[in-house]
């Protein structure tokens, strides 16, 4: 068993992976809407990915002989102005997974939950590489117009994104 304070932030944190993959479907739907079915696989495959993770987070608490607790989702951001609106917006959606995810390693340090700890190293190496997906296309998006070729060359890309593992 887990300390309760510890429970409720891993349940919390399941809840926000499975908000993250909703937020990621609102941002594939943008994409779709205006025909960038490559940018729009990309950020699907990136909400399976989340759901993934939730489900890394369900898994753990199942097996440490706790009870997963959804919660409700709340309506994501479904208005875009462009392209780079939704990467931006993709890396700050991650960077506050990043924050959650350290938050969780301090407490369950602070808990000495060593289990804990060593289920959370997935985790913070799975934030850097995201973090560092999302910066390098906003550093690639900052010299194309959206839906210039270059950009085309890029959904054409993402059109062949699958989810790993």
């Amino acid at each position: 068993m887990l300390p309760s304070k510890l429970v409720l932030a891993l349940n919390d944190q399941f809840n926000n992976e499975l908000q993250a993959s909703h937020s990621y479907t609102a941002m594939a739907a943008y994409f779709s809407k205006k025909g960038y079915h490559g940018f729009a696989n990309f950020y699907l495959v990136q909400a399976k990915e989340e759901h993934f993770h939730a489900m890394k987070f369900y898994e753990y608490l199942v097996t440490m002989d706790e009870k997963p607790m959804l919660q409700s989702l709340s309506e994501p951001k479904n208005h875009y102005v462009s392209a780079m609106d939704v990467l931006e917006s993709s890396l700050a959606q991650e960077k506050e997974v990043t924050s959650n995810i350290y938050a969780l390693v301090t407490l369950a340090d602070e808990l000495q939950e060593h289990a804990t700890l060593s289920f959370l190293d997935w985790f913070i190496e799975e934030q850097m590489e995201e973090e560092k997906m999302f910066r390098d296309m906003i550093a690639r998006m900052k010299h194309i117009e959206e839906g210039g070729e270059y950009f085309l060359k890029m959904d054409d890309e993402f059109a062949e994104r699958k989810l790993e593992g």
